[in-house]
């Protein structure tokens, strides 16, 4: 579930926050889901437990889980999280569009760059002989 990356320059702390971030946004953590305890997690990944703890204590204060006394953490079941997560990237898409049109992009070539990132490079030679709705110009 979680890999560690020691390559990464990131702290082990904030690579633990950004993977479980990522589970419970696409939703493989369900909300009250039970969290790995602190220490099977730190046992599990051979790091010390306090790593562990502040990971999960990162992810409390951004509201991503909850701690129940003598139970454990659990996966926070507010999704205003998550759209709180949707409003951000909306910002930062909003602004590499800006971006983008400031540079000379059309929206047309900006839809086909999105379309291709958001399909990923399996997908890159079909769009080179799929329909247009403009002329291209050279």
């Amino acid at each position: 579930m979680i890999i560690i990356d020691y390559q990464d320059k990131r702290p082990i702390y904030e690579q633990i926050v950004e993977k479980f971030k990522t589970l419970i946004i696409r939703g493989v953590l369900a909300p009250d889901e039970q969290m790995p305890s602190v220490r099977r997690l730190a046992m599990d990944l051979a790091i010390n437990p306090n790593t562990i703890q502040r990971a999960y204590n990162e992810l409390e204060r951004a509201g991503f889980i909850y701690p129940v006394k003598g139970r454990g953490n659990f996966v926070s079941p507010d999704l205003k999280v998550i759209e709180e997560k949707k409003r951000e990237f909306e910002g930062r898409l909003k602004k590499l569009v800006r971006e983008g049109r400031e540079l000379g992009y059309t929206g047309a070539e900006l839809s086909q760059l999105l379309e291709n990132a958001y399909n990923g490079q399996v997908n890159e030679q079909k769009t080179e002989g799929s329909e247009t709705s403009g002329k291209e110009t050279t």
